[in-house]
């Protein structure tokens, strides 16, 4: 390994915890309408709602049930029942995360997110703040974007 290398690495791993510090921004320091203290989130949600929802991580690819959800309905959010996508806007992306290419009116919100070094836009719950994934502008017509949430955030509604 020669010294250049070490030198990058050692300073990636100076330079990462500092973009994490710069986090999503937004999503956190807005008040919403839902809210509720660390404690209590912990109570209503599971472990890893809470920890995709409040703490923003990412569950597994190809885990989540509601990749194989077919039915009419809507996706909610799994904090607080807000209506977050219909299921006809739904598609299957092959990235291992539910894929919808249009959220439903006033049903999410976003920020950057520096957490990898470098931006991509976060989308979360509009009224309680929680993390449900990000949007890549390489989805399908007729908005071309892809909405890619994690299951753990959501649950169905059957129409």
């Amino acid at each position: 390994m020669t010294r250049r290398r070490v030198l990058g690495w050692l300073g990636a791993g100076v330079a990462l915890p500092v973009l994490s510090a710069c986090g999503s921004g937004d999503a956190e320091a807005k008040t919403y309408p839902v809210h509720y203290s660390e404690a209590e989130w912990r109570k209503r949600l599971t472990p890893m709602q809470f920890r995709v929802l409040r703490e923003e991580a990412t569950e597994r690819p190809y885990s989540s049930p509601l990749n194989k959800e077919h039915r009419a309905g809507t996706f909610l959010c799994a904090a607080d029942g807000h209506p977050l996508y219909s299921s006809k806007t739904k598609y299957d992306s092959h990235t291992g995360w539910p894929s919808f290419w249009k959220p439903l009116p006033g049903a999410i919100g976003t920020s950057t997110d520096y957490k990898l070094g470098y931006p991509r836009t976060e989308v979360h719950c509009a009224r309680c703040g929680g993390h449900l994934g990000h949007v890549f502008d390489d989805g399908p017509p007729p908005t071309g974007k892809r909405y890619c949430m994690n299951g753990a955030a959501m649950t169905f509604r059957p129409a």
